[in-house]
């Protein structure tokens, strides 16, 4: 502000403007100068200092992990699947679970990570993809997702077991699906539509938007259908051996 400030001193000084205008045009440059540039570094100042405690909490809430399931074909092998791993990892992704299921295009390879809060969907995508990941999906999900999956799947068989009306809701649990209504069920079969047998006849269908069924979820899925057909057909058998 100095340098301003003597230029237009000396400038109006040398004129032979009236001292009223002279007094205005100074007072006015001296306004111009502290609501341009001293107020708003003042104001930067007094907001990191008495706001200080605020502007901490947030900006650890800025610093906190989101948690996303990732899908992804690599190549068959622990060297695409290691730089999968290493390319979320240079994004500053946390893996916290991984698991692999065949595909006929390679591996399909499902993760759940802990990323930034700065990082949304499409940042995912990409350090995915530099990783030799193809057809990469990701989605948001919970902290259920790094649940015990056994542990959950023998509660639902047991609950299935104990009442077969139970296995539409089951599935859609075990594998986080959309039941499809029995006035939709003929929709065309495709990667993310299930169809499974069920105990009463008429098959159950299920769709899920975000990410297709794999063929490990299928298998999942057509055994607990399996289960409810049997506890169906030896309702005395299953009840016994609850029971016990």
């Amino acid at each position: 502000m100095l340098p301003i400030e003597l230029a237009v001193h000396a400038a109006v000084m040398n004129t032979g403007m009236p001292y009223l205008h002279k007094v205005l045009v100074l007072t006015l440059t001296a306004t111009v100068l502290v609501i341009w540039v001293a107020e708003p570094s003042v104001r930067r100042a007094l907001r990191d200092w008495l706001h200080a405690p605020s502007l901490h909490r947030r900006r650890e809430l800025h610093t906190v992990s989101a948690l996303w399931r990732i899908r992804a074909t690599t190549e068959d092998g622990p060297v695409a699947q290691w730089a999968l791993r290493r390319a979320l990892e240079r994004a500053h992704v946390d893996v916290i679970d991984f698991q692999r299921h065949g595909h006929p295009g390679g591996v399909l390879v499902e993760l759940v990570v802990a990323a930034p809060e700065t990082l949304g969907q499409e940042d995912l995508l990409a350090a995915a993809g530099s990783g030799s990941g193809r057809n990469v999906l990701a989605w948001r999900t919970t902290a259920l997702a790094v649940a015990d999956g056994q542990t959950k799947a023998l509660s639902l068989a047991v609950r299935v077991a104990g009442n077969p009306d139970e296995l539409q809701l089951a599935v859609a649990e075990l594998l986080g699906a959309e039941p499809v209504p029995h006035k939709d069920s003929r929709v065309p079969v495709a990667a993310n539509i299930l169809k499974i047998p069920s105990p009463g006849g008429a098959p159950l269908f299920y769709r899920r938007q975000d990410a297709p069924f794999t063929q490990a979820e299928s298998a999942r899925a057509h055994r607990l259908a399996e289960l409810a057909e049997l506890a169906a057909s030896s309702p005395k058998t299953f009840a016994a051996f609850l029971t016990d």
